[in-house]
């Protein structure tokens, strides 16, 4: 049976539940970013390290699930999203090993810049397929959604565990 249109409203449901966790873990991290704050001030400086990506990768999230829920969007216009998207996410990606601020643990890296290299390459081909095979090509973009959220609710969960196990320091 050949495919005609992208039916990407097929897809909606998982659009609409992706974004909204992404939107709500967002609102979240805003939280989590003032109590860190408040319980350690001498340490904000880690929030461009440790947070801001965190952030990007749920905003990652919700730009793309905004940008394929437009109507009468074509497999062109579908695939430039998604790859365009995925490629600003590899560059940043990369940007973060060339920070001046160093990861504490190698651990940190691998969370901070592998996977989301990863997550963000599996949209990149899976933008690529949109033209040749839709429904494969938006199966891989789900996956990485999928894969972003999971890997900025790990930090923020290492983020939250951090901050709440930690003695409050002097101001």
């Amino acid at each position: 049976m050949p495919e005609e249109g992208l039916s990407l409203e097929r897809w909606a449901n998982f659009y609409l539940i992706a974004s909204t966790a992404a939107a709500t873990l967002i609102g979240l991290l805003f939280i989590l970013i003032t109590l860190a704050a408040e319980k350690r001030p001498k340490d904000v400086t880690k929030v461009g390290l440790y947070l801001t990506p965190t952030v990007v990768y749920f905003g990652s999230v919700l730009l793309l699930a905004a940008l394929l829920t437009f109507p009468n969007q074509s497999r062109f216009t579908a695939a430039l999203c998604v790859c365009g998207l995925g490629s600003l996410g590899l560059l940043y990606s990369v940007s973060m090993v060339a920070r001046k601020e160093k990861f504490l643990q190698r651990s940190d890296a691998i969370q901070y810049v592998v996977y989301p290299l990863a997550a963000y390459g599996v949209l990149v081909w899976g933008g690529l397929l949109l033209d040749h095979m839709a429904q494969r090509g938006l199966t891989l973009v789900a996956v990485g959604m999928v894969a972003l959220i999971a890997v900025a609710v790990r930090n923020s969960w290492g983020i939250a565990v951090d901050v709440v196990s930690s003695p409050q320091k002097d101001r």
